[in-house]
C-alpha cells in the first residue's frame, strides 16, 4: 500500500496545471513490421488547454491517426508520456484505459458507428449502459443529449430512418452524453455532403462555444480552418503548430 500512495504522489508532482487537458512528451510509437520497424510518432510534444478547439491535421502516412489513437487511449506509446485532465495515462493498465475512454472521451468518428437495429435514443445511452448507470437516468441524460444536437423529435429512430447529417447528430449526441473531457473527432464530416458537413461544423461551434474542449482530427484544410488552432503532423513530427483565432 505505502508503494501505490507513492507512486501516486510521483504521479501527481509531475501532472501538468489545471489549465491543461492534454500534455504529451515525446510520444514515440513504432510499429514491428517483422524485418524493419517503422515510426509512427517520434517524439511529439504539445499542450492543449480546456476549452480549445484544435485540429490535427496531415497527410495520409503522416501518423495523424496514431497520434489520435494515442489521445483517445485506444492505443498506448512505445515511449513517453501522456496526461489526460492530471492523469498520467500512459501508463495505465487496459482496464483503466477503458474506464477512461468511457468517461473522459467523447468519441465521434466518420462512419457513425451506430447499431443498425437499436433507436436513436438506445444509441446515445450506450456508453451508459456500459458504466452501469441506471435505466432511468441513461434515458434522461439520452434524451437530453439529442434536445442538445436537435433531435429530439427523432430519439425513436433507426439510423436506416435518419439522414448522414441526423446520424452524425446522434453520434455527437452519444459523445456528449458523459459529458465528457474531450470530445475527438475523427473526420466527422468525411461521409457527408458540403452542406451538411456545414452543419455538423456549426454544431461543433456551438458544443465549442459552451466550453466543450475539442480535437477534430482531419486532412481538409477548410475543416481545419473552423478551429482555433492547427497542429500540422508530417512523417510522425509536428511540423507546425499554429493558431490561428
Amino acid at each position: 500500500m505505502a508503494s501505490q500512495v507513492e507512486t501516486s504522489s510521483v504521479l501527481d508532482r509531475q501532472a501538468p496545471p489545471e489549465e491543461v487537458l492534454i500534455r504529451t512528451e515525446e510520444l514515440w510509437k513504432t510499429y514491428d513490421m517483422g524485418a524493419a520497424a517503422v515510426q509512427a510518432l517520434c517524439g511529439v510534444t504539445f499542450d492543449i488547454l480546456r476549452g480549445e478547439y484544435v485540429a490535427i491535421m496531415g497527410p495520409s502516412g503522416s501518423g495523424k491517426s496514431t497520434l489520435m489513437n494515442l489521445v483517445g487511449c485506444l492505443d498506448t506509446p512505445s515511449s513517453g508520456k501522456y496526461w489526460l485532465n492530471a492523469r498520467l495515462v500512459s501508463e495505465l493498465t487496459d482496464d483503466e484505459l477503458a474506464y477512461i475512454r468511457n468517461k473522459e472521451i467523447g468519441f465521434v468518428f466518420q462512419t457513425f458507428n451506430l447499431l443498425a437495429r437499436a433507436t436513436a435514443l438506445h444509441n446515445v445511452e450506450l456508453p451508459l449502459i456500459y458504466n452501469g448507470t441506471p435505466s432511468k437516468e441513461r434515458e434522461e441524460k439520452a434524451s437530453e443529449a439529442l434536445n442538445m444536437v436537435e433531435l429530439g423529435d427523432r430519439m425513436y429512430h433507426k439510423p436506416s430512418e435518419l439522414s448522414g447529417g441526423q446520424r452524425q447528430r446522434v453520434a455527437i449526441a452519444r459523445a456528449l452524453v458523459n459529458n465528457p473531457s474531450l470530445i475527438l473527432a475523427d473526420e466527422p464530416t468525411g461521409n457527408l455532403d458540403t452542406a451538411t458537413g456545414d452543419e455538423i461544423m456549426n454544431l461543433f461551434d456551438r458544443l465549442h462555444e459552451s466550453g466543450n474542449t475539442i480535437v477534430l482530427v482531419t486532412h481538409e484544410h477548410d475543416i481545419a480552418a473552423r478551429a482555433h488552432r492547427i497542429i500540422h503532423i508530417r512523417d510522425g513530427k509536428i511540423d507546425r503548430d499554429e493558431r490561428i483565432k
